[in-house]
């Protein structure tokens, strides 16, 4: 599997008034990275083609982020798609090595000309399985 990695530096209108980054930033994060990784990975004819929408997240929050802290996302695609959709896994790791936030999320693939689901083709997927 091929995991892309990113990295992250919580701001100020990140963080909530406990004092860490909010919960809906992570989900922010979440997609900004997905969504890089598909533009850094996938054909750029497949870009123009297509584009893709969260079905579901799943996240445990393990540990708290502060402003000016940085972490380092990774997200992979574990298994191959099935129809129009398929599950990413993303980890977000402090500078001390420590897990903060883990999540599974699924997406699903729409045509730009349709606006309807389409099935992911194995030369759309083989890069992120690769």
């Amino acid at each position: 599997m091929a995991v892309y990695s990113e990295t992250i530096t919580a701001g100020p209108d990140d963080i909530d008034e406990l004092g860490h980054v909010n919960n809906a930033v992570w989900v922010k994060w979440i997609q900004d990275v997905a969504v890089a990784h598909w533009y850094a990975v996938a054909a750029p004819e497949h870009h123009a083609a297509y584009f893709w929408v969260v079905t579901r997240h799943e996240i445990d929050y393990r540990g708290n982020v502060v402003a000016g802290e940085t972490v380092t996302a990774q997200t992979w695609v574990p298994d191959p798609p099935r129809g129009a959709r398929f599950d990413r896994h993303m980890k977000f790791t402090g500078a001390d090595g420590k897990i903060r936030v883990e999540a599974r999320t699924t997406w699903a693939m729409i045509d730009r000309a349709t606006g309807r689901l389409a099935r992911i083709r194995e030369e759309i997927a083989a890069p992120f399985l690769a």
